[in-house]
């Protein structure tokens, strides 16, 4: 059987609603086309209103696409003007959408080799962080060389913080005005607290760097809490203080001991106003606004750093790794490293975080109107394509990438609606601007024709139908409202024996006027459709993902199901290694469903059970440390095993529960190792560092031993036997003297001698004179 025809069960009453009921839809507009009972045969697909006699007439827009821009990218950085250098194309598109007609565009990123750098080093000057503050004195001249080994353009900036000068945060009595630290014997003598401190612009001059660097001296607040993120704020939108450049790669490195405070803790100190996002640095380069604006929250936070194309490095210590982790889901183009106690690797950590940077390129959108669906798919250095994911990683300097874009509007907007909506690389200054206009309306509602005497003159007429005038009705608006009779009442039962306008309106000039309703829309032309019987997900209608139409859930781009619940968006499912759920489930409605026994986490990549896990582990080992196996190839070896963290030790412990033993034999030996899985998402894998060998027993070592063991057991059934024995008997002995101490003699008396008279009795009885005697007789 014929599936269901969309178009003309859609019951359209106009080209527009036409329009909307399915990108392939069409309209015929032409006069005398279709039956007369029912006006929803004009909107039909195209070959169908074509093969029904209608060509020539019909209006079927469709979305369009055009490049405005399209500088192709750059190859290098340096030695150009920032104008000259391009690292996405095409700049500048152009689209007509109409509802639910898809398009799509290719977008492609290059990261250009030698692109300048600046970098502001922002440190947490808390008392805690002395030490840290001796070991990076140096640090101008020694980050400066490693990152001129990266770009040949680099600048230098820093600045400082601790917390706000206010009571609860900080010591704020008297006798703490100049040097909180009084009376604190470790550390007698500190500068006052302050929230922020600008102390040098970007600037290719390191050496100012470090004389700025030793100048500094720390503080002490009172709570544990630091005031980073007042800090990170203002480095970032204070654009002209801090001298970003337009044409340079900007990070930002935060480094800190502990935890930062955040928006809703200024009330405890009476800041009760929220951040404004603005810059606040007065004349001596000092956050003027940290005793009277909140903490900043952190969707301000990543707003103000993607507006400025920054991207912000955590540099933290390992205690606080999770929490900040934690913090670049929520931040977009925030990355985190553990920073020794000491700050002694930060300028690894600094190199390390700028070429995981670089490394990957991820589309954000801004503006993005919220009737248009966007959905991507990259095309990553692999060749793969990998829908629903809009970033790329284990890239190298110079690699490009491409995305394919594809666009659907969900509705129409007011009419001479226009929205401008931007694809931007995090962190990147090259952006994509994409300018949308709507395909709404038809060509032929533009030649309508008022009063026209095709409609009785009641009427006006447009795209092949009549537009009645209040109070007239019928096809060409012959009737006047108000007419009845079962003349009138054929045309308005769906079928024979069905209830005049399915029983939700009244019936008048052969036409339904459908009844209102408190829950929405009855409308049809039996009133047999509405927009509020669907079905519906924690009570709402289609999930909100889409659109109730005639009992039917249609859903936006992006979503599926019977209420729309289900998202198609596959970006969350994607493991690190570039897997759907690292091979071991399945993406159901953009989370991962973990079938592998054993799997878990976000996209099943822990699982310490399934098998293969020790043969996948002993690959990175072989490759890492010994440079053989499989995966022998250094590209490949750093791409699957990026996220393995390998260490040797000489004895190999084996008490930690939560810990994976494997072993693989080596040349007639065993190499043996660990893996525990961390909460980072990285493996740590503890390896011995030569393989366990044991050397082969001799056979008159094994027929000795064997003899000795006989002899031995012989030894000690013997002596067992013996004590038995021994046992038994002193029991038998003690037994004799017991029953010997028991019989005793009467002296006076033989026990075998008998008496030579015995003594008998005779009991008689006899009479004599008449008397009667009882009597014995010896």
């Amino acid at each position: 059987a014929e599936g269901l025809n969309l178009c003309t069960s859609g019951s359209a009453t106009s080209c527009e609603e036409c329009l909307l009921i399915h990108p392939k839809c069409a309209w015929c507009s032409k006069e005398d086309f279709g039956s007369t009972k029912s006006i929803t045969s004009r909107c039909d697909f195209l070959q169908n209103l074509i093969a029904n006699g209608c060509a020539g007439a019909i209006e079927n827009p469709s979305s369009s696409i055009s490049v405005v821009k399209n500088i192709p990218l750059s190859s290098k950085g340096s030695g150009q003007t920032h104008l000259d250098v391009t690292q996405i194309m095409p700049q500048k598109i152009a689209l007509n959408l109409r509802p639910g007609d898809q398009t799509s565009f290719r977008v492609q990123v290059r990261q250009v080799e030698d692109y300048p750098v600046d970098l502001y080093y922002l440190m947490d000057l808390s008392l805690s962080m002395n030490d840290d503050l001796d070991n990076i004195r140096n640090l101008g001249t020694k980050l400066a060389e490693e990152m001129r080994k990266l770009t040949s353009n680099f600048r230098l900036g820093f600045g400082s913080f601790v917390d706000k000068n206010i009571s609860p945060f900080s010591y704020t009595a008297p006798r703490y005005q100049n040097n909180p630290c009084i009376g604190y014997k470790l550390f007698p003598s500190c500068v006052p607290s302050f929230g922020f401190r600008h102390l040098l612009s970007l600037t290719d001059k390191v050496d100012r760097f470090n004389e700025e660097v030793q100048k500094q001296k720390v503080s002490r607040n009172r709570d544990a809490p630091e005031g980073g993120f007042d800090a990170i704020l203002q480095a970032a939108v204070c654009k002209e203080k801090i001298g970003w450049r337009k044409e340079a790669s900007h990070l930002l490195v935060f480094t800190t001991d502990d935890v930062p405070h955040i928006a809703l803790d200024g009330k405890l100190g009476g800041l009760v106003q929220p951040h404004d996002g603005q810059c606040h640095l007065n004349e001596a380069n000092e956050y003027s606004a940290s005793s009277q604006l909140d903490y900043p929250s952190l969707a301000l936070l990543g707003e103000k750093l993607a507006e400025n194309n920054i991207h912000l490095i955590f540099a933290v210590t390992k205690s606080h790794y999770v929490l900040y982790k934690n913090f670049t889901a929520l931040i977009p183009g925030t990355t985190v490293e553990i920073l020794h106690k000491d700050s002694k690797n930060i300028i690894e950590l600094i190199v390390k975080a700028y070429n995981s940077i670089r490394s990957k390129v991820e589309l954000t959108v801004w503006d993005s109107p919220e009737d248009i669906g966007l959905t991507f798919t990259a095309t990553c250095q692999d060749g793969l394509s990998y829908p629903g994911l809009r970033k790329c990683g284990d890239l190298k300097i110079g690699d490009t990438v491409s995305f394919e874009v594809a666009v659907e509007a969900r509705s129409c907007p007011a009419e001479d609606t226009s929205h401008i909506f931007t694809i931007k690389p995090a962190g990147f200054r090259d952006t994509l601007e994409v300018a949308v206009t709507y395909s709404c309306l038809c060509g032929c509602t533009g030649r309508a024709a008022p009063a026209s005497g095709k409609c009785s003159g009641n009427g006006t007429y447009a795209c092949g139908l009549c537009e009645c005038d209040p109070g007239y009705l019928g096809a060409r608006c012959e009737c006047e409202e108000g007419a009845s009779g079962d003349m009138h009442h054929a045309m308005c039962r769906e079928a024979e024996g069905k209830p005049l306008c399915s029983g939700r309106g009244e019936c008048s000039c052969n036409q339904c006027l459908c009844y209102e309703s408190e829950f929405g829309n009855i409308y049809g032309p039996f009133c047999e459709c509405d927009d509020f019987s669907c079905a519906r997900y924690k009570g709402v209608l289609c999930s909100g993902h889409g659109e109730c139409h005639c009992g039917e859930c249609k859903c936006h781009a992006g979503y599926i199901g019977d209420n729309c619940n289900c998202s198609t968006e596959m970006d969350s499912c994607v493991s690190s290694d570039g897997q759907m759920c690292s091979g071991r489930g399945a993406c159901i409605c953009g989370k991962c469903q973990c079938t592998q026994p054993g799997a878990f986490g976000e996209t099943c990549e822990k699982c310490p059970t399934c098998p293969g896990v020790c043969s996948t582990k002993r690959d990175c080992i072989e490759c890492k440390l010994f440079n053989s196996g499989r995966l022998a190839d250094n590209q490949t070896c750093q791409k699957h095993c990026k996220d393995e963290i390998i260490t040797t030790v000489d004895v190999l412990e084996t008490d930690d529960p939560n810990a994976i033993l494997c072993a693989y034999p080596v040349n007639n030996c065993v190499m043996k190792f660990t893996y525990l899985e961390l909460a980072s998402g990285k493996s740590n894998l503890t390896v011995l560092k030569e393989p366990a060998c044991s050397s082969a027993p001799s056979a008159v070592t094994i027929v000795l031993a064997v003899i000795g063991s006989v002899v031995l057991i012989g030894i000690l059934l013997l002596g067992l036997w013996k004590l038995l024995v021994t046992i038994h008997d002193r029991r038998e002995f003690d037994r004799f003297q017991s029953e010997r101490s028991r019989a005793r003699y009467e002296m006076a008396s033989n026990p075998l001698y008998r008496k030579p008279i015995s003594t008998h009795n005779v009991e008689f009885t006899f009479n004599k004179l008449n008397k009667s005697y009882n009597g014995t007789v010896d």
